[in-house]
């Protein structure tokens, strides 16, 4: 008994003493939070993903290397894409809507090539509508061109539009459409916190230009980065890959109709060429007119009687026979070799 009571005094003397210890602890641990607060920045980003827009990026079957790299530099650009396998060329265009709903996308953008040239960008919003058909023209790729600039990847860019899109109605659509697509959602998962480029869309000749800029902080300025490519408008539909059609360019020229045109220019010229010919030769066969003989042209032609005789005082140099000179060179060589082989057979 005496053994158990020293023990549990002894344990009480130890608790008496600790007793103000937890209170000290949490004092330099909240010190310690408060020092550690003022040295490292909190969080660049505390809210919440809510804009959950998903970009389906892929193609059909047949496009070109440099469509692939495109299709590769939107993708890197586009943190919130997602890719696709290729899509084959008898499956109708609304089959995408289903595609985009097994992806979870809502938007989508469809690269279709076709005679192994041409080459044609959809943009839709899936699977209400509205979509954009382009014909896509002078690419120029991330690896192609080789630009000064350069940006973080996944990192959010500025959109930048051409004040022409807010004159007309189809561009403002097409203006919304777009920035739904390439703006990267606020606290996406993929992205970076950063806005270090901006992508600009500018109107010209009827066409959209596609350019990308590094924002320089240090001199305010823009370099670019990549890549390039032009969007030649051909309808607007009112649906998901089709529909009623909201807008039709004027102004569009098929790649076939160009073709076209630039082979009967070089039909036309050849055939000018094979007709100035044609008169040429007629002209030669016509026969030639003679014209009477004019007595004034003789007034001051000297006859040959009354010409000066020129003497020469000095003899002429005679002229170099070519002929008998390499004749006489033969003879030496030959005359030569004959000594030469003599000498051998001695």
């Amino acid at each position: 008994m005496a053994a158990a009571k020293r023990k549990t005094a002894k344990k009480a003397k130890r608790n008496k003493k600790d007793a103000g210890s937890p209170a000290k602890s949490s004092a330099v641990a909240e010190e310690m939070e408060e020092a550690e607060k003022d040295r490292i920045p909190g969080p660049v980003s505390k809210g919440k993903w809510k804009n959950k827009e998903r970009i389906l990026i892929f193609s059909s079957r047949g496009i070109n290397f440099r469509t692939r790299h495109l299709m590769q530099d939107l993708r890197t650009l586009m943190p919130h894409s997602k890719p696709d396998t290729k899509m084959d060329r008898k499956d109708k265009l609304f089959v995408i809507n289903e595609v985009c709903e097994m992806k979870n996308c809502n938007k989508c953008i469809y690269f279709e090539a076709k005679k192994k040239q041409d080459l044609y960008m959809w943009v839709s919003n899936s699977p209400h509508g509205p979509s954009a058909k382009f014909l896509v023209q002078n690419i120029h790729t991330l690896a192609e061109l080789k630009m000064t600039g350069n940006c973080l990847k996944g990192s959010r860019p500025l959109l930048s539009f051409d004040p022409a899109f807010d004159e007309l109605s189809h561009y403002a659509l097409l203006k919304e459409l777009l920035i739904q697509i390439f703006s990267t959602p606020r606290y996406h998962p993929k992205s970076q916190p950063f806005v270090d480029h901006v992508f600009t869309f500018t109107i010209l000749d009827n066409r959209i230009w596609f350019r990308n800029f590094q924002i320089i902080d240090e001199d305010a300025q823009l370099v670019e980065i990549g890549p390039r490519f032009v969007l030649n408008l051909i309808k607007v539909f009112q649906g998901s890959f089709g529909g009623p059609t909201l807008y039709e360019n004027p102004h569009y020229q098929s790649p076939n109709m160009h073709r076209r045109i630039i082979r009967s220019i070089t039909a036309a010229k050849y055939k000018e060429k094979q007709q100035v010919k044609e008169v040429q030769k007629l002209r030669k066969k016509e026969p030639k007119t003679v014209l009477p003989h004019d007595p004034t042209e003789d007034v001051f032609v000297i006859p040959a009687e009354e010409k000066p005789v020129e003497i020469q005082w000095v003899k002429p140099e005679p002229k170099v026979d070519l002929k008998a000179r390499k004749k006489r060179i033969y003879k030496r060589q030959r005359k030569l070799k004959q000594k030469v082989n003599s000498r051998s057979a001695k």
